[in-house]
């Protein structure tokens, strides 16, 4: 073997065993992470909504009140998904990454972001002021668990539901 086919040789095989490398970094790998603790108060929020506009048929007196607590919640759930969505980031294209989450089995997580909640009965405001009364007590207990702009906003959240029940359904 000559001296250039040796160099040509060696040029080959340092350029496959970078490009090699190249690809191995870019591929991505298949990482599935844990839900997001803020899911379950999304729809939390979404079902309190759904049933605050269906108390309305119940209670027609109460229209405005109803009202208020369905758009506050609606809210709700609108400012937890910005928040979803801004941890699993954007692509400068405008469109989000797949980003895969072990299944949660906890009940009503196939509800969709901004999707509307399946329609049920109405219920009474005493069931209606029980079900805010457990969002409050289920965004308060996160909120100690999670720092930072998570922790405030769903101690808003928190503070809402209870002024909500306590106020809007007194």
């Amino acid at each position: 073997m000559d001296r250039r086919s040796a160099l040509r040789l060696a040029g080959g095989g340092t350029v496959g065993i970078l490009t090699l490398g190249a690809l191995a970094g870019c591929a991505e790998k298949d990482v599935i992470h844990e839900p997001d603790p803020l899911a379950a108060q999304e729809i939390l929020a979404r079902a309190d909504a759904a049933a605050a506009s269906a108390a309305i048929a119940m209670a027609p007196e109460r229209h405005a009140a109803l009202s208020v607590i369905a758009a506050e919640r609606t809210a709700h759930a609108d400012a937890l998904r910005t928040e979803i969505a801004r941890v699993i980031g954007v692509y400068a294209d405008g469109t989000t990454p797949v980003h895969r989450t072990r299944a949660n089995g906890s009940g009503p997580s196939a509800v969709a972001a901004g999707s509307a909640v399946p329609p049920t009965a109405p219920p009474s405001i005493d069931a209606l002021r029980a079900q805010l009364t457990a969002s409050q007590k289920s965004a308060a207990d996160l909120a100690r668990a999670l720092s930072g702009y998570r922790a405030g906003l769903l101690a808003s959240i928190s503070a809402a539901c209870a002024a909500q029940a306590g106020v809007l359904l007194a």
